[in-house]
């Protein structure tokens, strides 16, 4: 499947249709959505893009002004665990998030530091480079991230 077919620029998704894929997918695997995961997960995907938690604060602050940076932290690490978002480290050691992949296809991302946006790239850099894993140990998964600055933040 080419970059073109599985683009994450989610313009020809709505917002709302995007939000409701995705609570099809809670209910399916049977989570439950408080008032401030559903505010965390309205955010992200509006967003569309690796967000840090800062910035989930102060957006969630204007509904919930004493929510602290603890709560959130809490629900981010509840919503990785059950893998319905995706957590990255950037440069500054500081890590963003945003809304896990709703392919079930093995891919990876090129993330531009700035603005957080993401792009697939494509194929996996584990097969074109040949790597196997040395005898006797058991890959269970891998990511591959490629940081950097997009078009719109960085023209040429």
């Amino acid at each position: 499947m080419s970059e073109k077919d599985h683009s994450h620029d989610h313009a020809h998704h709505s917002h709302a249709e995007a939000k409701h894929r995705f609570l099809e997918r809670l209910k399916g695997q049977g989570f439950k959505l408080t008032g401030k995961r559903q505010m965390i997960v309205s955010i992200l995907l509006a967003e569309d893009r690796y967000i840090s938690a800062k910035e989930l604060l102060e957006q969630m602050q204007k509904t919930f002004p004493r929510l602290s940076f603890d709560t959130v932290y809490r629900n981010l690490h509840l919503l990785k665990v059950e893998g319905l978002i995706e957590e990255s480290t950037f440069g500054d050691g500081g890590s963003k998030y945003r809304i896990a992949c709703d392919t079930h296809d093995h891919h990876h991302h090129y993330i531009c530091t700035l603005c957080g946006k993401t792009e697939l790239v494509e194929g996996c850099p584990m097969d074109m480079l040949g790597i196997t894993a040395p005898q006797g140990f058991k890959i269970e998964s891998h990511r591959f991230e490629i940081f950097g600055q997009c078009a719109d933040c960085h023209p040429v």
